[in-house]
């Protein structure tokens, strides 16, 4: 079960969000940005880069029969954040189970979108 495990299911949702048109990044969770920053610092002066698996949270339903996906956006402005947060909900869903499906498992999904900030849009002008 490694290629539906966790980790492989974080990657899956993290693409599908991202190539939402409007969203211009995922959120990590506080406890990700915590552990972060509790790390020792890195002998390398190569700037830390978040990967954006870190805005997925990706837990067995109760029962484990099923997934519960958690995926938290920052939006581009200008546009209306329920249409992306939508979109982003319905690819996240068929991507998981695209994904589950390839690998002869079929379980329910349930996903939720949570908006977490919108990105300032500026001109290079």
């Amino acid at each position: 079960m490694t290629a539906t495990g966790t980790t492989a299911l974080l990657g899956v949702a993290a693409e599908a969000a991202l190539a939402v048109p409007g969203v211009a990044g995922l959120q990590p969770r506080l406890a990700h940005r915590l552990a972060a920053a509790a790390a020792p610092a890195r002998a390398n002066t190569a700037p830390h880069r978040t990967p954006p698996e870190a805005g997925v949270r990706a837990d067995r339903a109760p029962g484990g029969s099923g997934w519960h996906i958690e995926v938290r956006c920052v939006l581009t402005e200008g546009r209306r954040a329920l249409d992306i947060a939508r979109n982003v909900h319905a690819r996240v869903a068929a991507a998981v189970i695209a994904h589950l499906a390839t690998h002869d498992v079929a379980e329910p999904v349930t996903v939720a979108v949570t908006v977490t900030g919108i990105a300032a849009w500026r001109d290079a002008a």
